[in-house]
């Protein structure tokens, strides 16, 4: 009701990552008690929003786990634990609850920035999970931005940079039909929010 006062259409939250270190700046806010309580509890705060017809936003994807220098740590983890522990939660959300939006963390992960891992968001949030939501980067990441919509990011918050985008297009490492795939999912979350 506050969000839809304030004309708010998309909220950026739950946040849900299991906690890797102690110094993680985001620990107050994440839901990281195990996967499975993960899962549950984030899962029902995306369906009580989005019964509202505002936008849950499940945040951040993934592996975040250090406040500074947030835009170049590297998460070097298996892929056993990946899935088993750090995704598992954001999976039971994907599945059970269909957020509308998932946010892409700053971070890298085994040597792939989260905004341009096609891997993350495409094969394995898509492709895996059946995610049919936008995705959005977190605040001026340091991804390149023709690479995060190659990758499966819909939109560079807060501005982007479509200069780029064009320039990318132009020099052939960027095609319309992959902008235009963003711009349908786009379009898609703006007709269910109200």
């Amino acid at each position: 009701a506050e969000a839809k006062e304030n004309n708010i259409g998309a909220w950026l939250t739950p946040a849900v990552n299991i906690h890797r270190s102690p110094l993680c700046g985001r620990n107050f806010e994440y839901y990281s008690e195990d996967p499975f309580l993960t899962g549950k509890m984030a899962g029902a705060m995306v369906t009580g929003i989005q019964s509202n017809h505002v936008a849950a936003t499940v945040k951040h994807f993934a592996l975040n786990n250090k406040e500074t220098n947030r835009y170049n740590s590297n998460a070097i983890v298996s892929e056993r634990a990946i899935r088993e522990i750090y995704l598992k939660g954001f999976e039971m959300i994907v599945q059970e609850a269909k957020p509308w939006s998932v946010m892409s963390s700053y971070n890298i992960i085994n040597g792939h920035r989260a905004s341009e891992n096609r891997e993350m968001l495409e094969d394995i949030l898509r492709g895996e999970w059946g995610f049919d939501g936008m995705v959005t980067t977190d605040w001026w990441t340091k991804g390149e931005h023709y690479k995060e919509v190659k990758a499966g990011n819909d939109v560079k918050m807060g501005l982007g940079f479509p200069e780029r985008l064009l320039e990318a297009m132009e020099k052939g490492a960027l095609t319309r039909e992959e902008m235009e795939i963003c711009a349908k999912r786009i379009l898609r979350l703006i007709l269910k929010i109200d």
